[in-house]
């Protein structure tokens, strides 16, 4: 419900739209918790198997699982990452400050916000920040 003037553009959103974004917020970061026991539950697990005596066999097998490690390592921690900003993005809902840009300061749409939620930028802004560098 916009209570704004009709000339003028939209500058937030209001505790009904704020709260279907919570829920698709909590949605993602319960599936995102999920994904995360498993990746650490997969590097916890990927231990070497040293019941084959043949090195050749042996070291093969060990490169494999240290890829493997490596990879679900790197996963974990980006799956970390997106938790972090799901939550950020929980404590933006608190203050009300939910789906503003942080860089031109005009509410990001709606559609983007379904999307990527912990996002904090419009498409303007990144493209933007990414012509600059």
């Amino acid at each position: 419900m916009n209570t704004d003037k009709p000339n003028q553009e939209k500058k937030y959103y209001d505790s009904e739209e704020l709260q279907e974004f919570k829920e698709i917020i909590l949605k993602k970061l319960e599936e995102a918790r999920k994904n995360l026991e498993l990746l650490n539950a997969a590097v916890a697990n990927a231990g070497n198997d040293v019941t084959d005596t043949s090195p050749t066999f042996k070291t093969l097998e060990e490169g494999s699982s240290v890829l493997s490690k490596e990879e679900n390592s790197k996963l974990a921690a980006r799956q970390q990452k997106f938790i972090k900003d799901l939550e950020a993005a929980l404590i933006r809902i608190e203050n009300k400050t939910y789906g503003i840009c942080k860089v031109t300061g005009k509410l990001i749409p709606k559609e983007r916000l379904r999307v990527v939620p912990h996002t904090t930028m419009t498409i303007e802004a990144k493209e933007m920040l990414s012509k600059k560098r």
